[in-house]
C-alpha cells in the first residue's frame, strides 16, 4: 500500500517546540485519516530546526465505499417532507425508495451508495487543514499577504512544503494542494550553510539519505546520541568525564541539524564558584555542557559545545567566541558569589518584612516564623535537636534575597548550604538549608538528617495548613501552590524515615486528612497498592499515622489475597448488606449489644463466642501494632461466618428474635472494623 510523506520546512523552530508540534502533526494527520476512513500501518513524525516531517505508511489507495440507509417521512407524509427527503438522499423519486414498517408506521427508507474517493484527493484536503489550523503555542504571519484575514499563521515563515503519496515500487504523486499560495511539492533544502541547494526527493528512504548528504540527520534521537557519544568520547580522549545532562542534550538536538561536537576552556580561576552556579552559568547562558574530573568528581575548566556547522579552521573562531561569552558570565556570577558572601544570611532577613508571601498570610517574615515555631516543635518527635532545627528554619528562606539565586533561581537551598558554611553555621543546619525543599518530585531524594526532616516538614505542612486555612485548595488540574507535591513530599518523608508522626497534632486546625488520604493513594498505587484499602484504613477514627496506616494497608492487602480474607470479606460485606436494607425498612438502627438469652442456634451462639474472642485477640494485636495478627485474629471468624449464613435464617417472624440477629451481623461488621472498615473494600 502507498506511504505518505510530508515536509513542512521553515524558518528555525524554537527547541522546545519541536518534540510537541511533531507529536501534533502526527495525530492531526492520522486521526483525519481515520476519521475518512483511510485506515494506516504505521506513522512517525520527526523534527530538525527547520522542519517538521511525517511518515505515514500503509495508507489504502482508495477510501472503501460506504453504504448506509437514511430514514425519511412517513408514508402519506406532505409533499414537502417528501421532496426534502429526495434531495437529501440524492434521489429522483419517491420509487428510488423502500418502504420499512416500524413501531410507529410505515417510512420511506433510502439506500445511498457513497463511491470512495482517492485517498490522494482525501489527503489534498486533510493537509492544508490541519497546516492553517496547527497549535503552535506562538505562531507569526509574514510578508505581504500578512494583513489579509485568514493569513496563514506558522511559528516561522513557512517556505515550502513536500507531500508525496504512492507505493514503493513506483515514483510517487505530488498530493495536489497548496496553502496560503504555497503549492506542495518534492523538493526541500539541505543544511542552510552546508548544502543550501535545493533537493528533489521521492519516497522517504530517499529523503532521509538525501538529507544525511546534505549535512541534516532528521531523526533527533539519532541528533541526541551522535552528540553524546562524541561529547563523551571527547572528553575521555583528555581524561575528563561529561557531566551528563538529558534536558541539555534534548534541547541542543533540537538547535542543530548536523551536530559537531568541540571543547572550549575557561579561566582555573572561576574554579572558586561552587560546580553548580558554574555548570548553570554555562548551561543557562551558552547551552554548553561542563566536564568533571572522574577520580575527584570536581568541575574542571573545560567546556563541551555543539556547533551546527562543520567549520573551515576546524572550529577554533566558534570555540573562540563561546569562551569569550562563558568567561563574561563566569565573570560576573563570580562577582555575584562574591558580594553574596560579604552579607550573612540572618541580616538578609529583614527584607523579608517588605515582601508580600500572600495577601491573605501576610509578608514572608511572618511565614518564616510560623516554618521556625513548627521546625522547633517537630524537631523531638523526628530526633532532631529543637536549637539546631528552629537556627534552619530560620536561615532556609534566606537565600532567596542573594544575587546568585536571582540569577539562577535552580540552585535555591543549595547556596544557601553554601553561604551557612562560609559563615560558620553547623553542619546539620547548613544541610537542612539545602534540604528543605525536599523531594521536589518522585524522583528526588528525601532528606534523612534529623534537622533536615524537621524543617522540610514544617516548610510542607505550613503551606499546606496556611492555604488550607484560607481555602485555597488544589480543584481539579489546577494546583497552582504546589499543595499535591507538598502533601507528597510529607508522605515520602515520614515512610522513608519510617516516623512516628501524628498529623492531626502536626498539622492542627484544618482537617487534611481526607487531602493526605487522596495523595497517599497516589503514592501506594505506585507501589502496586489498592486505593480502596487505603479507604477502608482512613475510615477508622483517629487515623493519622502515615506509617501505622502503610503498615495496616500492607497487612490487610496480604489478608484478604488469602481465602480466608477473600471469604470474610463476602460474608461482612453481606452482613452489611443486610443491615442496610432492613435498617432502611425499619427506620432504626441495629447498634446495640445482642441479648445472648435470645440466640436459637448453635450457629448463633458459635458466631457470637467467636466475634467475642476475635475483637479481644485483634485489638490487643493492634495495640502492638501487629497487623498481621490482627488480621489472623479475624480470619477465625471466617467459618463461623459461613455456618451462620448457611443455618440461620434472619429475617424471621420472631421479631424479637429478629432483631437479634440483626444486632448480630451488626456485631460481626464492627468486629472487622478493630483492622479496617470492610464495607470500603471493593469486591
Amino acid at each position: 500500500m502507498p506511504d505518505l510523506l510530508i515536509e513542512l520546512f521553515s524558518e528555525e523552530i524554537p527547541a522546545r517546540m519541536q518534540p510537541r508540534a511533531a507529536e501534533d502533526l502526527r495525530k492531526l494527520v492520522t486521526d483525519k485519516l481515520v476519521e475518512a476512513g483511510l485506515a494506516y500501518e504505521g506513522a512517525k513524525a520527526f523534527a530538525t530546526p527547520r522542519r517538521l516531517a511525517l511518515l505515514v505508511q500503509g495508507v489504502p489507495a482508495r477510501q472503501p465505499d460506504v453504504k448506509e440507509e437514511r430514514k425519511g417521512p412517513r408514508v402519506g407524509a406532505n409533499e414537502g417532507a417528501i421532496k426534502g427527503f429526495l434531495k437529501a438522499a440524492g434521489l429522483t423519486s419517491i420509487e428510488q425508495a423502500k418502504v420499512q414498517p416500524d413501531k410507529k408506521g410505515d417510512f420511506y427508507v433510502a439506500m445511498i451508495e457513497k463511491k470512495g474517493r482517492a485517498a490522494i484527493d482525501v489527503i489534498g484536503e486533510i493537509v492544508p487543514e490541519v497546516v492553517k489550523s496547527f497549535p503552535w503555542p506562538k505562531s507569526m504571519r509574514w510578508g505581504e499577504a500578512s494583513a489579509k484575514p485568514g493569513a496563514l499563521g506558522w511559528v516561522r515563515p513557512l517556505h515550502s512544503i513536500i507531500a508525496t503519496f504512492g507505493p514503493e515500487t513506483e515514483d510517487p504523486d505530488i498530493v495536489p494542494f497548496a496553502v496560503d499560495g504555497i503549492a506542495a511539492g518534492d523538493t526541500t533544502h539541505g543544511h542552510r550553510f552546508l548544502s543550501p541547494e535545493t533537493i528533489k526527493v521521492r519516497r522517504f528512504d530517499d529523503y532521509v539519505a538525501k538529507l544525511e548528504k546534505a549535512k541534516v540527520v532528521l531523526d533527533p534521537e539519532r541528533r541526541k546520541q551522535s552528540i553524546l557519544t562524541d561529547a563523551k568520547n571527547l572528553a575521555f580522549a583528555q581524561g575528563f568525564e561529561l557531566v551528563e545532562d538529558e534536558g541539555l542534550l534534548t534541547e541542543v538536538a533540537g538547535l542543530v541539524e548536523w551536530p559537531v561536537v568541540l571543547m572550549g576552556s575557561f579561566e582555573e580561576e572561576y574554579l572558586a564558584i561552587p560546580d553548580e552556579v558554574i555548570r548553570a552559568t554555562i548551561r543557562n547562558n551558552q547551552k554548553c555542557f561542563v566536564l568533571r574530573n572522574p577520580k575527584s568528581g570536581k568541575l574542571i575548566n573545560r567546556f563541551i559545545l555543539v556547533s551546527n556547522t562543520e567549520a573551515k579552521d576546524g572550529g577554533k573562531a566558534i570555540v573562540a567566541g563561546n569562551e569569550r561569552v562563558i568567561r563574561a558570565r563566569l565573570s560576573d556570577a563570580k562577582f555575584f558569589y562574591e558580594t553574596d558572601l560579604k552579607t550573612k544570611l540572618e541580616d538578609r532577613l529583614p527584607k523579608f518584612k517588605q515582601i508580600v508571601f500572600h495577601e491573605k498570610l501576610g509578608t514572608q517574615a511572618e511565614r518564616i516564623e510560623r516554618i521556625e515555631r513548627l521546625a522547633v516543635e517537630l524537631a523531638p518527635l523526628v530526633g532532631a535537636d529543637p536549637a539546631k532545627a528552629g537556627r534552619a528554619a530560620r536561615l532556609a528562606k534566606a537565600d532567596l534575597l542573594t544575587e546568585v539565586v536571582g540569577e539562577f533561581p535552580e540552585v535555591q537551598g543549595l547556596m544557601g548550604k553554601y553561604y551557612a558554611q562560609a559563615q560558620g553555621e553547623d553542619e546539620a543546619v547548613a544541610r537542612a538549608i539545602e534540604e528543605h525543599y525536599k523531594p521536589l518530585g518522585p524522583g528526588d531524594r528525601v532528606p534523612a538528617d534529623p534537622v533536615s526532616v524537621a524543617v522540610a516538614l514544617a516548610d510542607k505542612l505550613d503551606m499546606l495548613t496556611s492555604f488550607w486555612a484560607i481555602d485555597e485548595k488544589p480543584t481539579g488540574s489546577k494546583d497552582p501552590y504546589a499543595l499535591r507535591r507538598a502533601a507528597l513530599g510529607v508522605i515520602r518523608i515520614v515512610l522513608d524515615n519510617g516516623l512516628r508522626l501524628k498529623l492531626q497534632k502536626a498539622a492542627p486546625g484544618p482537617d487534611l486528612m481526607s487531602f493526605f488520604a487522596d495523595r497517599l493513594k497516589v503514592q501506594l498505587r505506585e507501589q502496586g497498592a489498592r486505593h480502596d484499602l487505603v479507604d477502608a484504613v482512613f475510615a477508622l477514627e483517629g487515623q493519622d499515622d502515615l506509617l501505622l496506616i502503610v503498615r495496616r494497608v500492607e497487612a490487610l492487602g496480604k489478608f484478604l489475597d488469602t481465602e480466608d480474607g477473600k471469604n470474610l470479606l463476602a460474608g461482612t460485606k453481606r452482613a452489611a448488606n443486610i443491615l442496610r436494607i432492613e435498617e432502611k425498612k425499619d427506620g432504626v438502627t441495629y447498634d446495640g449489644a445482642p441479648n445472648p438469652a435470645l440466640y436459637r442456634q448453635d450457629e448463633e451462639k458459635a458466631l457470637s463466642k467467636a466475634i467475642d474472642a476475635a475483637k479481644a485477640e485483634a485489638s490487643a494485636a493492634v495495640t502492638r501494632e501487629d497487623f498481621g495478627a490482627a488480621m489472623s485474629a479475624m480470619a477465625k471468624l471466617r467459618p463461623h461466618v459461613d455456618a451462620f449464613f448457611d443455618k440461620v435464617t434472619v429475617n424471621v417472624d420472631d421479631k424479637a428474635i429478629r432483631e437479634n440477629r440483626l444486632r448480630l451481623l451488626n456485631e460481626i461488621r464492627e468486629a472487622t472494623r478493630a483492622v479496617a472498615d470492610f464495607t470500603r473494600i471493593e469486591g
